[in-house]
């Protein structure tokens, strides 16, 4: 799924639910980011797949754990931006790497579905899961999951808003 916002849906309801075991921000970026890599093959015009390297669980691993080093440094403004959404949360990098592993993750275990090109399971070369699921149900579940992760959401914050009201109601 190159360039679109299919991923974001498993990552918001992987993110809400998992909250605040997990960065919700690193889940996010890092159930996109290994689409730098076709992005990078049509830019670049490089000879070799669209989905190389980085849509398999190895190369997913390194991914994953490069967005948890990179994203470690910015986790206050990225903790801001989340507050912004009305979720508080102090991350760890025992917080952050987890969710840059599931991000990852994530995004190659739905993308190997889709893609005959694809080794998600390099070394070994081929992809047995590819046409297990259609391309329709593969983006039809990505868009459910993300309308339960919009509700999930809804209702953490709701959730939160209660208990900072109760908690404010019994400290006064």
């Amino acid at each position: 799924m190159p360039f679109t916002p299919y991923h974001f849906g498993p990552a918001v309801l992987i993110g809400v639910l998992l909250f605040p075991f997990i960065d919700i921000a690193t889940v996010m970026i890092a159930s996109v980011i290994v689409d730098l890599e076709p992005l990078a093959v049509i830019l670049f015009d490089l000879p070799m797949p669209l989905h190389a390297f980085f849509h398999s669980y190895l190369g997913a691993t390194i991914a994953g754990a490069g967005v948890s080093i990179c994203v470690y440094p910015f986790r206050r403004y990225l903790n801001e931006i989340v507050a912004l959404f009305g979720l508080k949360q102090e991350s760890s990098f025992r917080q952050i790497l987890p969710a840059g592993l599931i991000g990852t993750y994530s995004h190659v275990l739905l993308d190997s579905f889709l893609y005959a090109e694809m080794n998600p399971l390099y070394p070994f070369i081929g992809n047995p899961f590819v046409g297990a699921l259609s391309f329709g149900l593969v983006y039809n579940l990505c868009l459910v999951l993300g309308v339960f992760g919009f509700f999930a959401y809804l209702l953490r914050v709701l959730l939160n808003y209660r208990v900072e009201r109760i908690e404010d109601d019994v400290f006064d």
